[in-house]
């Protein structure tokens, strides 16, 4: 059965090839709904113009396919535009 901390288990495992850190952690994600075995997510990217984006979502769709998701719905936003958030800040020294 999937749940919302098994999702964020598993999105903890996608990393941002840009920055290599996950992408929970980097705030990526802004919203997470699981319905039976169906994932909804609204998340941003650092920059409107992620070079990694379409790789990006295609690492989300497997890994919660991989850990029993039988639908990923994603959906980008950048509203509001994207803000590292104050624990990765500390951790990166900025």
């Amino acid at each position: 059965m999937l749940t919302k901390n098994k999702i964020i288990e598993t999105l903890q495992t996608v990393k941002d090839p840009e920055v290599g850190f996950d992408i929970w952690t980097m705030g990526l994600i802004y919203n997470l709904k699981v319905e039976k075995d169906v994932v909804t997510i609204l998340m941003t990217y650092t920059t409107p113009f992620c070079p990694w984006g379409p790789q990006l979502n295609e690492e989300i769709e497997q890994a919660l396919k991989q850990a029993g998701a039988k639908k990923v719905i994603l959906t980008i936003t950048f509203d509001p535009p994207y803000k590292m958030p104050e624990e990765l800040r500390v951790m990166l020294g900025v």
